[in-house]
């Protein structure tokens, strides 16, 4: 069973950068997705990367972050430009099951998640 392991968030000002990684215990050839959670709210899809490194992302999102792929270190990386505060939010990576990319029910693994904070 895969086990995914996020790294990469803090604290950072509006209008920087962080990049997230998503480490897998094992091959992750399949689809990955990044997700976030901000206090009092749903867990939200952020982008997806389909097995053919094909990406997908959120309109809120689209433009600003690139996610992308290193199969060879079993990692998924999700690299955030632009940080606006809205953006704060524990952000987890999660392995494919069946169903919608942008619905969590659709994820079968999930990480513990990293926290990124953004300053006005």
């Amino acid at each position: 069973q895969v086990q995914l392991v996020e790294s990469g968030g803090g604290l950072v000002q509006a209008g920087g950068s962080l990049r997230l990684s998503c480490a897998a215990s094992g091959s992750i050839d399949n689809v990955i997705a990044w997700y976030r959670q901000a206090p009092g709210k749903q867990r939200e899809f952020v982008a997806v990367i389909r097995s053919n490194g094909t990406p997908d992302y959120a309109d809120s999102v689209r433009g600003r972050f690139t996610i992308s792929r290193d199969n060879t270190r079993n990692t998924v990386y999700l690299q955030m430009n632009s940080l606006k505060p809205e953006d704060t939010a524990v952000y987890y990576c999660a392995v494919y099951g069946i169903g919608n990319y942008d619905q969590s029910t659709s994820y079968s693994h999930w990480g513990q998640g990293t926290q990124v904070t953004v300053s006005s």
